[in-house]
This record gives C-alpha cells, structure tokens and sequence, in this order.
C-alpha cells in the first residue's frame, strides 16, 4: 500500500475553475461508503490536497488512515459519528467522537437524535448534541439535522439546541436519507443560526451551479463526493 503523503493524482486531472478556486476551501471531500477501503482514502487525501479542500470526511474506522495521508498538511480529518441513522446511544456516539479524535480527526459531524425530535423530545437532543460538544473537548462539531425529515418548526428548534449547548456548525444532510441540501433548507438554517455561526449543506451537491447556489444561500461549508468535478467544472 502507498503511504507517501506526496503522493497526488495523475498530472493530466483537471485544473481548478475560477468558481472552483472559490468554492474548494468550503469543502468537505467526502466518502461515506460501507465498501471504502484504505486505498480509497489515500486517493481521496491526494485529491483534497491536490485541490485544497479544506477536509476529507470519512467514516470512524478509516480516520487513522486519512490522518496519516494528511499529516503537516493545511486539510483537516472530518469523521462522523452516529452515522448515518442518528439513533445509536449517546455514549457510543460520545465514544466514537473520542476514538476519533485520537486517530486525528479535527472536525465530528454528528447526526442528532432524529427520533428524539420527531417525539417532541428536545430535552434529549439537546443532551445528546452537549455530550458529544463536550467529548469533542474543543474540537468543532457538525449537527447533522436531516432536514428531508424534519418540519420547518422542527428545523428551527434543532438550530436553537445546537447553538445553545455550543457546537460550531448546523448540517443539513447524510445524504443517505430521502433528501438531501436544498437551497431553502440553507436559507431557513443560515436565518436561524445568524451570520457567524456554521452552515454546511450536504447530500446531492454533484454540480459546480448547485454548489454555488448553496453558498449563495449561506453555506459557508458544503459536504461532496463530487467535489473534484465541481472545482474542476467537469460535469
């Protein structure tokens, strides 16, 4: 296996577009796939250094792997934790975002207890985002609300919780639900959160257009796939 950090793709990939340029910094190179293997992530790393995304996101059994790719570099380990269902414990999600963090993640996107509030039961979310803030011990956390889910009520109250027990950034989407980022769905979260406080739209984001259109909306973050194609403006 190929563990040289240097390594990058093939010199005949793409060069950034100048809506590419802007939009690479904001995002979250992602592979959440069951069939990810190591070798997958290496490619995945080369290519977020190659561009300058600003992380690789990735599931908690592979962060070691993409920490070690990404090791001296500016491009940041993201890992999920809860994943994708958001119904696993607190605990197993608080102790997922520590294993985590000692295999090098800096940044947990954590998907909230969605069955908590589809309940009305906003007393558990709030405890379930604050543990997994506080097993974070500093580093930023990502809640992933599943806005395909939720009512626009429901959206809103997520939105307060998050800001309240102190996370950095609200997230619409795993993209492995029945939706994905919508462009009202931003503009609902970016009004709730204010001007300084993270949005990242995820889930179906596969076009330079559909990218700039989330940050149109308040993105300051975009989870993506495809984000090679998007900066590179080859789809």
């Amino acid at each position: 296996m190929n563990r040289d950090r240097s390594s990058s793709p093939p010199h005949t990939s793409p060069p950034l577009t100048e809506a590419g340029r802007k939009l690479a910094p904001l995002i979250d190179h992602t592979l959440l796939k069951p069939d990810a293997t190591e070798q997958k992530v290496e490619l995945l790393c080369a290519e977020a250094l190659k561009y300058g995304f600003a992380s690789v996101c990735v599931n908690p059994a592979l962060a070691r792997a993409a920490s070690r790719c990404l090791a001296g570099s500016p491009v940041k380990v993201c890992v999920v934790a809860g994943f994708p269902l958001g119904a696993t414990v607190t605990p197993a999600k608080c102790r997922e975002t520590e294993s985590a963090i000692q295999d090098g993640a800096r940044e947990i996107d954590m998907v909230m207890s969605i069955w908590a509030a589809k309940q009305g039961n906003w007393f558990m979310v709030e405890h379930d985002i604050q543990q997994v803030v506080r097993a974070a011990a500093g580093i930023p956390v990502k809640v992933i609300l599943e806005t395909c889910l939720l009512t626009d009520e429901e959206k809103r109250t997520a939105c307060r919780v998050a800001v309240t027990v102190g996370a950095q950034f609200v997230k619409t989407s795993t993209g492995f639900s029945t939706g994905g980022a919508t462009v009202a769905d931003v503009r609902l979260l970016r009004a709730c959160v204010g001007p300084k406080f993270g949005v990242k739209a995820s889930g179906g984001i596969k076009t330079t257009q559909s990218a700039l259109q989330m940050v149109e909306a308040g993105a300051n973050r975009l989870g993506t796939s495809a984000s090679v194609a998007i900066v590179t403006g080859s789809v």
